[in-house]
């Protein structure tokens, strides 16, 4: 099944607010971080529901917003999430962004680098339409060394790329990015139960459960162009 497809389906269903939730959790304090100023243009990749755009209108005042999703159906329910007209929301490829070169200011993707069809090709594409000094903000639960997520490719259709955080920097780096940070935020905000109450459904001991949210959390890594 294409991401097209998949995403489209989970639009239909209602379940990219609920991808909006959870993520939420750790997306607010990616977004505090970026370097967005008044006016500043900016790109939310793979955007879903379209919060992350949103947000940074509210909390920074950003100018142009954009939002780009594979899924026509999740781009639709997010322009109908905002009568804000300097927020757009668009249908396209991450290897194929359909931007002007040095175009954007600052660039965001929350839990959705890991569906590109070609990641080297998108982080080529992202460095071509950021203007000099525009960073990239890329934010991921799905990686290596969170061995808890190892399993997600099994519960869907769409090939997912799996990588550790050293890879990260260095196809950042060999796309012509320089890597301003990575580390990892911490999910605190999601309930983990005592530990009578495991095994759970999903998990079978509360220790994994921490490990999962509160240690390895979301990768970000912050990519600046020169």
């Amino acid at each position: 099944m294409s991401v097209r497809e998949e995403f489209d389906t989970w639009a239909a269903d209602g379940r990219d607010k609920g991808m909006e939730k959870r993520h939420w959790h750790t997306a607010k304090y990616v977004l505090a971080r970026m370097p967005v100023e008044a006016g500043d243009t900016v790109l939310d990749l793979g955007c879903g529901s379209g919060y992350a755009g949103r947000a940074l209108r509210d909390t920074k005042n950003a100018g142009r917003v954009y939002g780009l999703d594979g899924s026509p159906e999740m781009a639709r329910n997010a322009q109908g999430y905002t009568d804000d007209s300097d927020v757009s929301y668009l249908v396209g490829d991450f290897d194929h962004l359909p931007f002007e070169d040095d175009s954007i200011d600052h660039i965001v993707t929350m839990e959705a680098f890991y569906y590109a069809n070609d990641p080297h090709e998108t982080l080529r594409e992202i460095r071509r339409i950021l203007q000099p000094g525009g960073t990239f903000f890329c934010a991921v639960n799905y990686y290596e060394e969170n061995v808890h997520s190892h399993d997600w490719q099994d519960s869907i259709s769409v090939k997912m790329t799996r990588w550790s955080g050293e890879e990260y920097r260095e196809s950042f780096r060999d796309a012509g990015l320089y890597v301003a940070e990575q580390d990892n935020i911490p999910d605190r905000e999601t309930e983990i139960p005592n530990t009578s109450e495991f095994p759970t459904d999903s998990w079978e001991t509360r220790e994994d459960m921490v490990e999962r949210y509160r240690e390895f959390g979301t990768l970000l890594t912050v990519g600046v162009s020169p």
